[in-house]
């Protein structure tokens, strides 16, 4: 049964991996671009999210009504001001200016919350528990993480495959100057792919903060993780970002089995082993 239970939680471990991958996979799908700042963004979310609920007294899981909307505009305003004027061609400049970000509000962080580590308290929902057979115990929160990760990623995949906007990210992607031959304003469709992964960063980083510690030094794990979901699960593919999650969660989650100090090296194994194997990942999105 413990090596049921370190499976069961391995997969629930995997949602909140597919949730640092989703905003990811969504911007390299619109830009082709990588976003290195990734990381730094979801542990910057997780430091707005505190700031929110001691100014408020919110609980963090509620305290997404103010922090999504907030990241969402910051994601906007980053990418019209920052990312867009370096987008074309030339891959290396974005992606200069994404590491400049992440080099700044790691930093920024540092200055402002010191280094301290900090966590959410979120009451009750982190020990509670659901017994689904003697001696197996799915906790809330690891649920609740996973459950959010289906529900996301099922949303942006409607935005992709039913909206106008979702019309726009794709005609973008395909030819950017044939879309803006179509009047597509290129600098607001950019930014809006930029919102929407912000916006999906925001619930990571409450998820983040509610689950471990943090630092301003956490970003780069976080963006790790989230790399390498992306790449299992197979680029542009948002379910496959979630599968993606999953294997990793499950590798981790046996290797911990195993060892403690087995738990990130097995994740790292399984994503050279895929990598290997299928450089596309394993469920890459066909063209």
């Amino acid at each position: 049964m413990d090596w049921v239970n370190a499976i069961v939680q391995g997969i629930l471990l995997g949602g909140l991996y597919a949730l640092f991958a989703a905003g990811l996979s969504l911007i390299f799908g619109v830009m082709r671009l990588v976003n290195i700042a990734h990381g730094d963004l979801i542990v910057a979310a997780a430091y707005l999210a505190l700031v929110v609920v001691q100014l408020t007294g919110l609980h963090p899981l509620v305290s997404a009504l103010v922090v999504v909307p907030l990241m969402a505009l910051i994601g906007y305003g980053m990418q019209r001001l920052l990312l867009n004027p370096t987008i074309g061609k030339d891959l290396l400049s974005p992606l200069l200016v994404t590491f400049g970000i992440s080099v700044i509000l790691q930093n920024g962080l540092l200055a402002v919350f010191t280094a301290d580590s900090r966590r959410l308290a979120a009451g009750s929902i982190e020990t509670a528990s659901i017994q689904v057979l003697p001696g197996l115990h799915v906790g809330v929160l690891p649920l609740l993480m996973f459950v959010a990760a289906i529900v996301i990623i099922f949303g942006l995949e409607r935005i992709f495959s039913r909206t106008s906007l979702g019309r726009a990210f794709r005609a973008t992607s395909d030819d950017p100057e044939v879309a803006q031959l179509m009047m597509l304003d290129r600098a607001h469709v950019f930014g809006m792919a930029m919102a929407l992964s912000a916006a999906v960063v925001a619930i990571a980083g409450i998820f983040l903060a509610i689950r471990t510690n943090f630092d301003p030094a956490s970003g780069p794990a976080r963006l790790l993780f989230g790399f390498e979901a992306v790449i299992i699960g197979g680029l542009g593919n948002l379910w496959g970002t979630l599968a993606g999650g999953i294997v990793l969660g499950v590798a981790q989650a046996i290797g911990a089995q195993i060892s403690p100090g087995w738990q990130i090296l097995a994740g790292h194994l399984v994503f050279f082993l895929v990598l290997a194997i299928r450089p596309r990942g394993l469920f890459p999105r066909m063209d």
